[in-house]
């Protein structure tokens, strides 16, 4: 395994111990609302510092961007951290949540990490070399076409500008499926996608942490990963179509038909 996974996964391991912990006490939990429908707690923030000093032990001169502490250093490595992806559902006592790290080289997203800490699931993949959970390999789902399938999607409520869109997509595609599944976690969607768990995932306005490892995880499981243009423009614009060939290709037609893509930033 590649030298980065490993302090990721070291980093992942050390954060799920202080949420591991809390979970046990929710009533103790600090809850903060850092904007219009957007919330943070004080173990999201703990766990965010616990991964950060764990990276800048091996790697003290590697930039940040966190979901809590934003953007800090300079420098072609950028680790890209979600330290509860589903906060809300973590602090209802919902059991779906996850921590999510994504490693980029440049302009390319190397690595990327999922750990789902109550399950011990943990979703790994470097590009070029394939995905894996729990060390064993990981393929999308071959489903052709939208009959039977569960397709999962995500929406950010923090900016609801895009919501008739998001809600013209959902009309169309949830009379052709077994199941559509809006579980609060943008993260486990997508290597739900990967490893077959659903058949697809399409998601609107989402942040660079919810699927920065996500999609390199699909993608190096098989999948295809794109924009609502039908690019590779999701990590700028937030929006997400993903499933193998067949139900990508499917969603995209779908989502083409249904708005104007042009634009729509998150």
């Amino acid at each position: 395994m590649h030298p980065l996974i490993n302090i990721a996964i070291k980093a992942a391991r050390s954060a799920s111990k202080i949420i591991l912990r809390a979970t046990d006490r929710l009533d103790t939990i600090q809850i903060m609302e850092k904007g219009h429908n957007d919330f943070v707690t004080d173990i999201d923030q703990q766990a965010e510092q616990e991964i950060i000093k764990i990276i800048h032990e091996s790697y003290p001169d590697h930039a940040i961007l966190g979901e809590e502490s934003g953007a800090s250093g300079t420098s072609d490595y950028t680790w890209i951290i979600d330290p509860i992806d589903g906060t809300t559902n973590f602090f209802h006592g919902h059991p779906h949540f996850c921590i999510c790290i994504g490693i980029k080289y440049k302009d390319r997203i190397e690595h990327g990490l999922i750990y789902d800490p109550l399950r011990q699931e943990l979703f790994t993949a470097t590009f070029g070399s394939g995905a894996f959970l729990n060390e064993r390999r990981i393929r999308v789902a071959e489903r052709k076409q939208l009959a039977g399938a569960s397709i999962g999607t995500g929406f950010s409520n923090k900016n609801i500008k895009n919501i008739e869109n998001y809600l013209k997509i959902l009309a169309t595609i949830l009379p052709h499926t077994t199941k559509i599944r809006i579980t609060g976690s943008a993260a486990l969607d997508c290597v739900y996608v990967a490893c077959g768990r659903i058949d697809g995932f399409w998601g609107m306005n989402l942040a660079p942490w919810d699927i920065a490892a996500g999609t390199l995880i699909i993608q190096e499981a098989g999948g295809f990963v794109t924009d609502f243009n039908g690019n590779n423009d999701f990590m700028t614009t937030g929006n997400v179509i993903a499933g193998n060939q067949n139900i990508s290709k499917i969603l995209l037609q779908v989502v083409q038909e249904k708005i104007s893509v042009s634009g729509t930033p998150h």
